[in-house]
């Protein structure tokens, strides 16, 4: 097994290995979890042992840190749907805990929830609305370590026609506010059209369908920018372009994501590494390829694996 840099030790010890792990035995914890699948277990167990030690394919940070220990998991990236009762909100936040306290990052759309001042018939009571429940998830989020190793990373959307849009796109002004959540606005073609046309756009109740006031959608997209020129946040998540991409249209339409991967992140181009921002730049002006180790196209074991 070649040699790494002190830096890489640094970063392992800290993130990915057990107390009193070696990388060695790191990889073959992993390689004997992940081989348990197979029916030669042992045998493909060496196999991903091989695979691993040489460095030509190294798996995600929760395959490192999990496969091969009680209650491990191996995903990053989950997104869980809440609907509007308080039952359904508290059991979202419940599994919330359990994916964060197991080292993974969760978003949530939170487009389904009554606006503020709603009615609540079944006790009579005033909704306190969707970004009252985002700083619940928030405070939770904030207790949870990631696996004992980092806090919990969130993503909250909300639709952009909800009518409490507005206090949701300034719900992170005052510095600190919401500080383990990243929030985005979920836009749809409908905005768009309406911000292109100077016109007025309609905020719609989530579960009657009814329209409950009306907005300039200049009005609405001016306070985007405004609010992400002074702390970056929040960020724009075109939900109609990623239903028209949907690779599993039947199981539903996609309301959210979690937050994945940051705009300064290297990529690997025919031009050298770039960032995931200028990739996206470039790839709007006209196409870019991104360059891919063709070594892990044609490996059977990754594919295995």
């Amino acid at each position: 097994m070649r040699e790494i840099s002190e830096n890489a030790m640094r970063i392992l010890r800290a993130k990915y290995l057990l107390e009193g792990e070696t990388v060695e035995g790191m990889f073959r914890r992993i390689a004997a979890a992940i081989g348990q699948a197979e029916d030669e277990s042992e045998r493909w167990s060496s196999i991903f042992y091989d695979l691993l030690s040489s460095w030509d394919f190294v798996p995600g940070g929760r395959i490192l840190a999990g496969a091969g220990t009680p209650n491990g998991q191996l995903f990053n990236c989950f997104v869980l749907p809440i609907e509007d009762s308080m039952e359904s909100i508290f059991e979202t936040l419940k599994n919330a805990a359990l994916v964060l306290k197991a080292g993974g990052g969760t978003g949530f759309s939170f487009s389904r929830l009554r606006p503020k001042g709603d009615v609540v018939a079944t006790s009579r009571g005033i909704a306190s609305g969707p970004v009252s429940f985002i700083k619940v998830f928030d405070a939770a989020a904030g207790i949870i370590r990631q696996g004992g190793m980092r806090r919990g990373a969130n993503m909250a959307i909300l639709r952009v026609d909800h009518p409490d849009i507005m206090e949701f796109i300034s719900c992170k002004a005052v510095e600190g506010e919401l500080a383990n959540f990243n929030i985005s606005v979920g836009v749809t073609d409908k905005f768009m059209e309406a911000l292109e046309r100077e016109e007025e756009f309609e905020l719609i109740h989530p579960n009657s369908k009814k329209v409950v006031k009306k907005l300039p959608a200049r009005e609405i997209f001016d306070l985007m920018v405004e609010m992400a020129w002074r702390n970056g946040e929040p960020g724009a998540v075109f939900l109609d372009t990623i239903n028209r991409f949907n690779p599993t249209p039947a199981l539903g339409e996609i309301e959210s994501t979690n937050p994945c991967i940051v705009g300064d992140a290297l990529v690997a181009t025919e031009h050298g590494l770039m960032r995931m921002e200028e990739l996206v730049e470039r790839y709007a002006e006209g196409g870019l390829r991104v360059a891919v180790d063709r070594r892990m196209l044609g490996m059977s074991q990754v594919k295995r694996f």
